[in-house]
């Protein structure tokens, strides 16, 4: 069966609407994207940075928390219903990824020094970068510092700790590695 991906994205008025709106808050957006509703694209918005034929779905939520954070999305990707993808720092997308629904992805931690609340204390980043052709199934969670290598497949349910090498298949908490693609 050949791919349905993107067979069934109509756009429509409201599609453009959300687009132009998004422009128009300095989001940078390269070619057409389809925006489905509810999708939120937060805080630093000009920090923001998505390539042609992107499709985000209902639910996103897209948020350079910061105005040094940056985050692109690279062209012909796709992010799931109701994934998350927060920026303190970096986190890039590669060309043709597949972020399937409930997808975690976020480039901080919030430090727990014993003498100090939680709450009052900063956070640590490291940026995130996601190459090319990647697939990363539904419920997975990716951890700061991480790279994850062109062509590499996340198991659903996985947390990505480490980084990823290059068209292996990894799953489980902390991912393992659990196969190659062939």
């Amino acid at each position: 069966m050949k791919s349905q991906l993107r067979q069934h994205i109509k756009f429509n008025m409201f599609n453009y609407i959300r687009l132009f709106y998004n422009k128009m808050r300095g989001v940078e957006i390269f070619g057409k994207i389809f925006i489905d509703k509810n999708v939120e694209l937060l805080r630093y918005p000009r920090n923001i940075a998505i390539k042609q034929n992107v499709i985000i779905k209902e639910g996103a939520r897209i948020c350079a928390c910061n105005k040094f954070a940056k985050i692109i999305i690279g062209e012909n990707s796709t992010i799931g219903f109701h994934s998350f993808i927060y920026a303190s720092c970096n986190i890039k997308i590669g060309d043709n990824c597949l972020i399937a629904p409930f997808v975690y992805i976020v480039d901080s931690n919030h430090q727990i020094a014993r003498n100090e609340l939680i709450n009052s204390q900063g956070n640590i980043s490291a940026p995130i970068a996601i190459g090319n052709d990647v697939w990363i199934a539904s419920n997975v969670t990716i951890l700061k510092g991480v790279t994850i290598g062109d062509g590499a497949v996340i198991a659903a349910n996985s947390v990505v700790n480490s980084d990823i090498p290059p068209y292996t298949i990894f799953g489980g908490t902390p991912a393992k590695k659990i196969g190659e693609r062939v």
